[in-house]
């Protein structure tokens, strides 16, 4: 446990890691000095994109489960560094200025200057060692189960935001982020399967992808990932039965 993540352990034979990347609403002072935004400003966008109780739910679902997964959760604000980016060309959001390093709001607006420098402070204080402990993670389930699955707990809102790229399509109570390498058929139907008592499950709209460590990203197919996004109405109405839905999976990829 760190102040900035914690890691709570589960039973060594679960190939299982929930990763809880958005929950945290820390903001250390000398990061909180140059953004750009008054503390209501401040509040207001960590209301919005803050995946508030994301990790009440997944620690709840590993409670839950037959046999305990691992949970890797995030403490440290998404408007410090997004751990969830690519660092480099690849990610999309960089076009609303958006990327690891945010310089842009959900409205557009700017909260934080164009500085290299700071930049590359945050991604050495934050995104890495969180790429780090992900890393140690999926390979110590990996070493010790011979594979790993990783959940990626999310939620997000049931009116798009002004940020968005793909507000266009469906926001079902559920969306499954896939990824054509990490995402296993046998993996969309378990989740499927285990989430469709709470209403409509869809895949990759609004948001599409999920998480996996770049050291095994696209190489390492012991690696499975799938992303669960709950639409925010859902988590508030239903959040017990979120969870038993989220142990119900976790107990299928495991006897998988």
């Amino acid at each position: 446990m760190t102040a900035d993540r914690d890691l709570h352990p589960g039973d060594t034979s679960s190939p299982v890691l929930l990763h809880v990347p958005h929950a945290g609403t820390r903001v250390p002072g000398w990061v909180r000095s140059r953004l750009l935004l008054s503390d209501a400003e401040l509040a207001a966008e960590a209301a919005a994109l803050t995946d508030h109780r994301t990790d009440v739910l997944a620690l709840a679902a590993a409670g839950l489960a037959a046999v305990r997964p691992f949970a890797l959760v995030n403490r440290v604000s998404r408007f410090v560094v997004d751990v969830e980016r690519f660092p480099d060309e690849r990610e999309e959001m960089a076009a609303v200025g958006m990327a690891a390093v945010y310089a842009h709001g959900t409205r557009g607006q700017r909260i934080r200057a164009d500085d290299p420098a700071h930049a590359e402070e945050l991604l050495a204080a934050f995104y890495r060692p969180w790429a780090d402990a992900a890393e140690a993670a999926v390979g110590d389930r990996t070493a010790a189960t011979g594979r790993a699955v990783l959940l990626d707990v999310h939620s997000y809102s049931h009116e798009p935001l002004p940020y968005e790229l793909h507000a266009d399509g469906p926001r079902p109570a559920i969306c499954l982020g896939t990824d054509a390498f990490h995402t296993p058929p046998w993996l969309l139907d378990a989740a499927r399967e285990a989430f469709s008592p709470l209403g409509t499950v869809g895949t990759d709209s609004p948001f599409a992808g999920t998480y996996v460590p770049l050291s095994r990203y696209g190489t390492d197919a012991r690696v499975a990932s799938l992303m669960l996004e709950i639409r925010r109405d859902v988590l508030g109405e239903q959040e017990a039965a979120v969870a038993r839905a989220l142990a119900a999976l976790v107990d299928a990829v495991r006897v998988r």
